[in-house]
């Protein structure tokens, strides 16, 4: 008798633009909406489409969407930050030589693929050919794990800010992406 090797089907990353963003975005918003079913009630994840029009009809919007077997398992999108708009500057005491910025704006994976290391890869292949000096996000600061494993991938936290009034607290994170590659 033979023994039985079983291997999972490899991870595909694909990565998209504003042009493609037509063709994504319902992806992208069943995605959310699997990750988020817990939440679906609450107005602020209601709003969701709302910020993918928003983040990817910007012209420098980048996307990358993480595949097992065909079907989309998670995703991560941002854009540039529009120069001399940094509106994370006020939190720092001074301003860095190289302010380029990359925002990021949503890091999400189904359940069952949570915590095996793909959100990094997918923040990774993100920011991998990004000219930025820097990268920010923010994490509900309700979420301290989800804040330290950032924190593991070089952020560092500058503030605090709640961006609506049914939004949560988010940390403000700051990532100097060119000493990380």
């Amino acid at each position: 008798m033979e023994p039985c090797v079983t291997t999972a089907p490899a991870i595909e990353l694909r990565r998209y633009g504003h042009n493609d963003l037509p063709d994504i975005r319902q992806t992208l918003l069943d995605v959310h909406a699997d990750a988020y079913f817990d939440r679906r009630h609450e107005e602020f994840v209601q709003r969701f489409p709302w910020f993918v029009d928003h983040w990817g009809g910007r012209e420098g919007f980048a996307c990358v969407i993480a595949y097992e077997g065909g079907e989309p398992i998670g995703f991560t999108y941002g854009a540039p930050g529009e120069p001399g708009r940094e509106w994370w500057r006020e939190y720092l005491a001074e301003d860095p030589a190289d302010p380029s910025t990359f925002s990021v704006s949503e890091l999400m994976l189904r359940p069952k693929w949570r915590k095996q290391g793909l959100g990094q890869r997918l923040h990774t292949a993100l920011l991998a050919d990004r000219p930025e000096a820097l990268a920010v996000l923010t994490v509900d600061t309700k979420r301290p794990r989800l804040q330290a494993l950032y924190e593991g991938w070089g952020y560092r936290k500058v503030g605090e800010r709640q961006p609506f009034p049914d939004s949560p607290l988010y940390a403000v994170m700051l990532l100097n992406h060119k000493h990380t590659a």
